[in-house]
């Protein structure tokens, strides 16, 4: 198969053997506390792929090292996205007022099987890893439901590799019968045999790894099927989504445990974990899993995260669905941050008291966006500027921008004063992905981009082109239960709310709302 043919090498493949960060501010890791320690004027050196000096001085270094003075900015580790389908970046803005009802009738990795070409996919999927990378964003689990065939599968395995990124890439079992021809977990189980075993997609940061939303359906041989593949082949990581309440994938902690799988060698990460119990929290903790919070994607389908504050000692920040909103964990972090300080304030004003301390830190907050996500892919080597991690890094600019002036907590800047655009570089495995502000590409992003444009244009056509089926108020959804409204902010003085235009196809009939 030929994908992308016209473009050449990956991104930021050619590097230095030794970079020295000299002269500024460095949010490292004390592995001793547990905890992150600031150095002022220090020192950073890497050498290959990995940290090999932190040093609160200056570091002498042979010749033929690439020196960058960081003096007045910030150097932190890289930021960890534990959910994400980067293949939906060409439905960007589509589904900016979507409901998840809507969503999986739509958007999702049923309804969306046929619209993708395998090149459209590779396009699609290394867009969304390159927006991530722009952002400061070096590792990502990637639950990847594009494996609709052979080839779609193998385009955004290909695509996650191109990026220079550690993807952890999760191909996604499932049966897909909205796509001709049929492609079922049969079929999927030797594709991804294949596509782990082949010896050309060795050599890079990516992880071929597994997404599966199945342990709710009782298929017993299917889950014994995909586990033993995923030990024989010492598979890094598996994720599944758990949203429970009135939502159908109780993919649960004691789910797991019911089936046996709790005790395996490998993580689990559950993505948003809604609704999560404390039985459920409870064995997290005794398996050491993790879940993964996606504020802002929780908050715009309606999942909410009611018990998400009360286990964030297992859990790690994610995006889901960055087609409709933000793509980059500082904004997911900081949304999360204020999120938790708001539950945890109100406990306190509903007893009629005045909280006299803030519930949540920044520092906190930061490493749950860094340390949290290489813990909940056991590697304690992502995550943290320290001797011996992997040299996965973002150096923030924090003398230019007008945001940034004056700060003092370098913690506290990124979080709650610095955007994407004071991201002045990335490296991931010692590479430069992003330098001066700009993506490493060599040479070839304008082509990338009209290829990339043409195919998200074919895309949102035929979408826009088709109306949404939606159930109508009163019907019983998927699971049993009734479809309700939400009612509308009126954010318009006078007749009508402001909200817009959306259609709808319910029970047959075009619908204006």
């Amino acid at each position: 198969m030929r994908l992308f043919s016209t473009l050449v090498a990956a991104p930021g493949l050619a590097a230095a053997s030794s970079i020295l960060f000299q002269g500024g501010t460095i949010i490292a890791f004390d592995n001793a506390t547990e905890s992150l320690r600031v150095i002022r004027g220090g020192s950073v050196l890497v050498t290959d792929d990995r940290i090999t000096k932190v040093s609160e001085s200056a570091i002498s270094v042979s010749k033929g090292t690439e020196v960058v003075d960081i003096t007045g900015k910030i150097l932190a580790p890289g930021q960890i996205n534990t959910h994400f389908h980067g293949w939906q970046t060409a439905f960007k803005t589509l589904g900016s007022n979507t409901s998840l009802v809507e969503y999986f009738n739509r958007y999702g990795e049923y309804a969306a099987a046929d619209l993708f070409s395998a090149e459209d996919v590779y396009l699609s999927q290394l867009a969304g890893v390159l927006e991530s990378v722009n952002g400061g964003v070096t590792t990502i689990l990637d639950h990847a439901h594009h494996t609709w065939s052979n080839d779609t599968s193998e385009a955004g395995w290909k695509a996650s590799i191109d990026s220079g990124a550690r993807v952890f890439w999760g191909y996604t079992f499932h049966n897909i019968t909205t796509r001709e021809p049929n492609f079922l977990v049969d079929e999927q189980l030797a594709n991804f045999r294949a596509l782990a075993s082949n010896p050309k997609y060795k050599g890079h940061p990516a992880e071929i790894s597994i997404a599966y939303d199945g342990f709710a359906n009782g298929n017993v041989a299917e889950i014994r099927a995909i586990m033993d593949l995923a030990q024989e082949l010492d598979i890094p990581v598996i994720t599944s989504h758990h949203v429970e309440g009135p939502w159908p994938l109780p993919n649960n902690p004691e789910l797991l445990l019911s089936l046996g799988l709790l005790n395996s060698t490998i993580p689990f990460v559950l993505s948003h974990a809604s609704f999560i119990t404390p039985r459920g929290m409870e064995l997290l903790r005794e398996h050491n899993h993790y879940i993964s919070i996606t504020p802002e994607s929780e908050f715009h389908y309606g999942h909410t995260h009611p018990t998400s504050h009360l286990i964030q000692d297992q859990a790690t920040i994610g995006v889901d669905t960055h087609f409709t909103f933000s793509s980059d964990i500082l904004t997911q972090t900081r949304m999360w941050m204020q999120t938790a300080r708001r539950t945890l304030y109100a406990e306190v004003l509903n007893r009629s008291e005045i909280p006299v301390n803030n519930p949540m830190s920044v520092n906190q907050a930061f490493l749950m966006a860094t340390r949290n996500g290489g813990l909940s892919l056991r590697r304690n080597d992502l995550g943290i500027i320290a001797e011996g991690a992997k040299a996965d890094l973002v150096l923030w600019d924090a003398t230019s921008s007008p945001s940034l002036l004056g700060w003092n907590d370098p913690v506290a800047a990124i979080l709650l004063h610095a955007s994407v655009g004071d991201i002045e570089a990335v490296l991931v495995d010692g590479k430069w992905l992003k330098k001066k502000g700009k993506l490493v590409m060599k040479g070839y992003y304008k082509e990338f981009k009209e290829k990339f444009l043409a195919s998200a244009e074919r895309i949102q056509n035929r979408l826009v082109a088709t109306l949404a089926v939606v159930p109508a108020v009163g019907e019983e959804w998927i699971n049993g239960l009734l479809i309700g409204q939400a009612t509308e902010v009126d954010a318009k003085r006078g007749a009508g709310t402001g909200y817009g235009t959306t259609f709808w196809l319910r029970m047959g009939r075009r619908v204006e709302s």
